[in-house]
């Protein structure tokens, strides 16, 4: 192997590293938690930030805490607590059916339609 060898390589190597972090980075940053009542959009919330809510609605309250990049309803005054029980998610939904409350955690990544 010659000096020319080793460059090719070192360059391949180095587009490799880059490109992973590239795609890493941007796959980390997009996701968002999109929190529904009913048919209407409570708020929409960065999984990367730290919070704790309390939604209100006619039925009752559920605190929801968005914790270290996943979401989790922490308190519900519904009777069975379900929701509660479905723990931590950092993909997918959480749903109260009492309280028509729907937690979605949603990213760039997604779609709405179904791929053939």
């Amino acid at each position: 192997m010659n000096k020319r060898d080793f460059i090719a390589i070192g360059v391949v190597v180095l587009l490799s590293v880059l490109g992973f972090v590239f795609f890493a980075l941007k796959g980390s940053g997009g996701q968002t938690v999109k929190i529904s009542v009913g048919a209407r959009v409570y708020g929409t919330y960065p999984l990367s930030e730290n919070r704790e809510l309390k939604i209100k609605t006619d039925a009752g309250y559920n605190l929801v805490e968005i914790k270290n990049g996943r979401v989790f309803v922490k308190d519900a005054d519904c009777k069975d607590k379900s929701c509660v029980k479905q723990g931590e998610i950092s993909g997918g939904s959480i749903v109260c059916l009492p309280h028509k409350l729907v937690v979605e955690v949603t990213g760039e990544g997604d779609f709405d339609a179904v791929a053939r």
